[in-house]
């Protein structure tokens, strides 16, 4: 190769890296400018959560069903902006579709997580890298009401709450509802419903889910 293609090359080379560095810049920019936008949302939440309880959540509920209904991709930046400032920890770097909410703030969301459109989450973990499809179901446990002495159900108790885990890199179908903790690497298929712990980098599917097969051969 000549010296001139060779510094063709590098040139090239430059010019995409500086390429990638203005648009992480201007990604980062916009982030932080619709943060600032979301902040009328933001602040009554924050002052429920401090002076009333973490476990009243009726504005944040408010501010969430708003939320949901931001169309486009505009919607999608607000969205990610006003839970990076009101859940316990979501990416800016994360996808979450319209009409997609969490209804309880003890929730976080990782780097690189997708969300489809219509999905519901309580309090769980998003793993980094999952992939979770349209109108899919993450409960805050499988135990939130139970029968009193007279045969009730009873109302819903934060008590009762328990956060369910969705490990790294994790494929939820879509329609399925998630009960459970789901294992690194693993895919939940279509309309499953998930009720007891998933292990790592097999498929499941169905009402209950049961094992499909192993993703990984070395896996036992």
């Amino acid at each position: 190769m000549s010296d001139s293609n060779g510094c063709v090359v590098f040139t090239n080379s430059r010019n995409r890296a500086d390429f990638q560095l203005m648009r992480q810049f201007f990604k980062i920019s916009i982030n932080r400018i619709c943060q600032f936008i979301v902040l009328p949302f933001v602040v009554p939440c924050k002052l429920e959560e401090w002076l009333v309880s973490r476990h009243a959540e009726t504005v944040f509920h408010i501010c969430t069903n708003f939320m949901a209904l931001l169309p486009g991709l505009p919607g999608v930046f607000l969205r990610r902006a006003f839970y990076s400032l009101t859940l316990a920890n979501c990416s800016l770097e994360s996808h979450i579709g319209f009409g997609s909410l969490f209804s309880h703030r003890d929730a976080t969301v990782g780097r690189h997580v997708y969300i489809g459109n219509y999905s519901m989450f309580g309090a769980c973990h998003l793993g980094d890298h999952c992939l979770i499809g349209s109108r899919v179901s993450v409960l805050s446990g499988k135990a939130l009401h139970l029968l009193d002495n007279n045969g009730m159900w009873t109302p819903f108790s934060p008590e009762r709450m328990a956060k369910v885990v969705l490990h790294g890199n994790v494929w939820v179908g879509e329609g399925a509802i998630i009960m459970a903790d789901v294992g690194e690497g693993s895919m939940v298929g279509a309309g499953s419903v998930v009720t007891s712990n998933i292990r790592s980098h097999i498929i499941v599917a169905g009402n209950p889910a049961r094992f499909v097969r192993k993703l990984r051969e070395e896996d036992d």
